[in-house]
């Protein structure tokens, strides 16, 4: 059997099962090994405290004194008293739920053979009396003889624990592991660390590391296990990157930007302010990237409000002075529109061309957008999905700006340059990331960072309130003229999910504040009843703004003042964060208001967080922490990135080794050629061939 094998040979399995393990991305006995557990408990008797067993957590190894089974109305209840080996007598308790009042079969009938008098069996559970720590009454989880031969596998040990699918429980996935563990498969798990490397780091062997992840014998061999696993991880990721820059490096533009100013000083002379100090270095960084002889790749990123778009502009202008078309894609509709309208706005009265595509694009427009992107004369082109579709044609596209990058992927970007085969790229975010982290994840990207918020923006006080008290400071900035959103996750009534719905609560809040005037902005509105909402609020002709989340982004009202988000604890920190930053943007001091409803521990987390900084690079660091950096770097989605061992915040100095060691790498060996180099490059093939769509090796 080799790590290729399909999953279904291997013993116990077969093909109904192999169905089940599919659900979890698992065909072949090389996917089951490198199916890391997602935690560990502590199983081991008297271990001491660590984080992989919990106070609650109860495991020892007893003598069966004597069992009974007790009927009760919906369920049947099997009691077992054991003596541990300390001589303290502990019941045991397992329940079974009746079903339509009677069992064909004993539901106990293998627990009273296991559990016979005098047996000696190992018991994992948790205590009835959770307060109690001394409790001698335990709800059984798991339950083996002692006198079982694999009983090592599931207590007596740092066990592990998997995210399994319906159909699969610990208990079997832990036998399939092990018997993988058996198999030639392991020692002919692949090497494809140089030695060298393996020294360097002090790293165990790939077999060595695939044995103790699942089956560790202690915490630092562990933790060993994770720092070796976790390290191949970033490495691959790293050298892929660092590749990639150097083939985008390599790159020589046919065209080239004169800074001619007959757009971009008639531009800057109507915007109404001056750029800050931040603003003008980055946008000397741009003009720098696109007036050299390679084509930019760089990535923005700036905090909620520090003025990311209107740099961005600065540079689509210079590509249309010189005669060239550029094009910014957007995540959403609502997002698209709005920088659409932004755009309109500023460039008023100059002689620049702008049209929005997206799906909702009527089919006449959509010719007359077409029409004029293949003739030239539509210069500036705004839009979602829609611009990378295949009937989209530029005359001549050199400039493409991406907006919240992160939740468009490495394919998406790619499919974007395929328009044109030079092309400058900027992509901006929101959610700013340590540079470290930065390097890793955008290793081909140059990085720029808007570190200051424009003169004049006020402190916004952010605090937690019932939705009376919110309302109540609604009220009174009302009163003073002043205007006010109010938040809510969903648009309609959901029996599933438990949040307040914005079309109902609308209707609710006209009853609250019949004295202002209120309109409701959601998603599913046409592209023209949005702009009418959003024209009013701007105008002040809506005093209160109740929306869904929509308003993220894009939005510039200077007399909002109030913004009270319910249900916060249904947001994440990055959309709570863009949330706030729709206030604040003028003279007069502004509030953001949180109602949460139902906070768990991590939503309560995420509020706290909120009301504690409006550092967007502490806000975007915590929420990589709780949420994973695939979906916060819109990896996620599209298979491009998923770390199985690695945790960049925990194994920080594995991932400087690892840029460390791909930087000496591609300095000795820049095309992995070397026949030290052969596994390493072969697997980085793969990944290219299977998802990452970074690199090409061939």
């Amino acid at each position: 059997m080799s790590v290729s094998t399909q999953i279904q040979y291997l013993k116990g399995i077969g093909p109904a099962k192999a169905k089940l393990f599919e659900r979890l991305e698992i065909q072949t006995v090389e996917d089951l090994l490198h199916y890391y557990p997602r935690t560990y408990q502590d199983r081991r008797p008297g271990a001491a405290p660590n984080e992989y067993n919990a106070e609650s957590l109860v495991v020892f190894k007893g003598r069966v004194l004597r069992t009974q089974t007790v009927p009760a109305r919906s369920v049947l209840i099997f009691k077992a008293f054991l003596e541990d080996e300390k001589g303290n007598q502990i019941e045991c308790t397992w329940f079974k739920k009746r079903m339509y009042g009677h069992f064909r079969f004993d539901p106990f009938g293998q627990l009273k053979k296991d559990f016979h008098l005098n047996n000696e069996v190992w018991v994992i559970g948790r205590r009835e009396d959770k307060n109690n720590f001394f409790g001698n009454k335990i709800i059984v989880e798991e339950q083996y003889p002692a006198a079982d031969v694999l009983t090592g596998l599931h207590a007596g040990r740092l066990t592990p624990i998997y995210a399994l699918t319906e159909g699969l429980t610990n208990k079997q996935f832990r036998l399939f592991v092990h018997e993988a563990l058996q198999t030639e498969s392991l020692a002919r798990e692949p090497e494809i660390l140089p030695s060298a490397l393996l020294a360097k780091r002090k790293l165990l062997s790939a077999p060595q590391a695939l044995q103790s992840i699942h089956f560790p014998n202690s915490l630092p061999e562990l933790e060993s296990a994770r720092t070796r696993l976790a390290y191949e991880e970033f490495l691959l990721l790293a050298t892929a990157w660092g590749i990639k820059r150097t083939q985008t490096k390599v790159l020589a533009k046919d065209y080239s930007y004169e800074i001619k100013k007959n757009l971009l000083t008639p531009f800057r002379e109507q915007l109404g302010f001056e750029f800050t100090n931040s603003q003008r270095k980055v946008i000397n960084e741009i003009f720098k990237d696109l007036c050299s002889a390679r084509p930019m790749n760089r990535l923005l990123q700036g905090d909620v409000g520090s003025g990311k778009t209107v740099v961005a502009l600065c540079a689509m202008l210079l590509a249309v002075e010189n005669g060239y078309q550029a094009a910014l894609m957007a995540p959403t509709e609502i997002l698209a529109e709005q920088h659409y309208l932004t755009f309109k706005h500023m460039l008023k009265g100059l002689p620049v061309n702008v049209a929005v595509l997206t799906s909702s694009t009527k089919a006449a427009a959509r010719k007359k957008i077409l029409k004029e992107l293949a003739d030239g004369t539509l210069h500036i082109l705004v839009g979602t999905h829609a611009v990378i579709q295949e009937d989209v044609k530029f005359h001549n596209l050199r400039l493409a700006v991406i907006d919240e990058q992160h939740r468009f992927g490495v394919k998406q970007r790619s499919r974007l340059k395929e328009k044109t085969a030079k092309l400058d790229l900027l992509t901006m975010t929101a959610t700013p990331i340590p540079r470290t982290l930065a390097l890793a994840f955008y290793g081909d990207l140059d990085v720029s960072t808007l570190s200051e918020l424009p003169p004049g923006r006020q402190p916004i006080q952010t605090e937690t309130a019932t939705s009376k008290l919110a309302y109540d400071r609604v009220r009174e900035q009302v009163k003073q003229g002043r205007q006010a959103y109010i938040v809510f996750p969903l648009i309609e009534e959901s029996e599933k999910i438990s949040a307040k719905a914005v079309t109902a609560e609308f209707e609710k809040l006209k009853t609250v504040f019949p004295e202002f005037r209120l309109a409701v902005l959601h998603g599913q509105m046409s592209q023209a009843e949005k702009e009418r909402v959003m024209a009013d609020f701007a105008e002040h002709k809506t005093d209160i703004l109740v929306a869904t989340p929509v308003i993220e982004v894009g939005i510039d009202v200077k007399n909002a003042t109030v913004m009270v988000i319910e249900n916060a604890e249904r947001f994440g920190l990055a959309s709570l964060h863009q949330l706030r930053g729709r206030v604040g943007r003028g003279e007069h001091e502004s509030y953001c208001i949180l109602v949460p409803q139902h906070a768990g521990s991590v939503a309560k987390e995420r509020v706290d967080i909120i009301c504690s900084t409006r550092d967007g690079f502490k806000i975007g660091e915590r929420d990589m922490q709780l949420r994973g950096p695939g979906e916060i770097l819109g990896t996620r989605q599209s298979g491009e990135l998923e770390f199985k061992a690695g945790d960049i915040f925990k194994d920080r100095e594995v991932l400087r080794w690892a840029i460390e060691d791909r930087d000496e790498i591609l300095s000795h060996d820049p095309g992995l050629t070397k026949p030290e180099h052969a596994l390493f490059r072969r697997k980085l093939q793969e990944l290219y061939q299977q998802n990452w769509h970074l690199i090409d090796l061939s």
